[in-house]
């Protein structure tokens, strides 16, 4: 019984001493690999994500298009209005006819950070040093009863978290701070669902937020898209 006991306790360290062993270095590139690998992600130029958006029981028809560090847009049909978010390098507009407004209204400077924030569709963590970004191991903690590595990233002097699953290196959530009416409000995104699309790209086809839970339907990769899309 002894030697079965020590056994169990020496396998239980090991398990945890793999976990705490990694290196931001070796989170980022397992990280990389189990997404396609360095020259996949770097190949993603466009993406194109068709699904519903859940809130309060209400689905919403919602079509995501975005370019590489150029822009996006967010199309929603809402109760037979057409509803939009978009934005360029320069500005950002919203419309959103269900909640009132009878003309497209510009983003405000706190609004178009944290959409600028998502022109980079290859993601966060790849290439990050060439971006100027830190990325340090903040611990590990547990996300849905996963084992995750919880890195802390800087980036223009703003700190995010993106939690990372120990056993898969998908991101399973993310969360940052932002600008709201009364001040300084959190941020938290889910992931799940990771398919590879038809393109071989792996996306989650399931984010929940705040604001709800999107399914995708489709996701397409590397689709024309002109940049006009992105101007009011």
């Amino acid at each position: 019984m002894k030697t079965i006991k020590t056994i169990f306790i020496a396998s239980f360290l090991m398990a945890v001493v793999g976990v705490n062993a990694q290196s931001v270095d070796d989170i980022v590139n397992k990280h990389i690999s189990a997404m396609g690998g360095m020259e996949k992600l770097n190949s993603l130029k466009t993406v194109k994500m068709e699904g519903n958006l859940s809130v309060q029981g209400t689905d919403v028809a919602i079509i995501m298009t975005k370019k590489h560090q150029e822009g996006l847009r967010m199309d929603m049909e809402i109760m037979g209005s057409s509803n939009y978010q978009l934005a360029n390098k320069t500005k950002g507009w919203v419309f959103m006819p269900i909640m009132g407004q009878t003309e497209p209204a510009e983003m405000t400077p706190d609004q178009f950070s944290g959409v600028t924030n998502q022109f980079d569709i290859q993601g966060t963590l790849v290439g990050y040093k060439e971006k100027g970004i830190t990325v340090e191991l903040a611990g590990n903690e547990k996300v849905d009863n996963n084992d995750a590595f919880k890195l802390k990233v800087t980036r223009d002097g703003k700190v995010s978290h993106i939690f990372v699953d120990a056993k898969t290196f998908f991101v399973l959530k993310s969360t940052s701070k932002a600008a709201g009416p009364e001040g300084e409000v959190d941020i938290e995104s889910s992931f799940a669902d990771y398919k590879q699309n038809a393109e071989g790209y792996w996306f989650p086809y399931s984010i929940t937020s705040s604001n709800g839970t999107i399914i995708f339907d489709k996701i397409s990769a590397n689709v024309a898209v002109d940049n006009k899309l992105f101007e009011n």
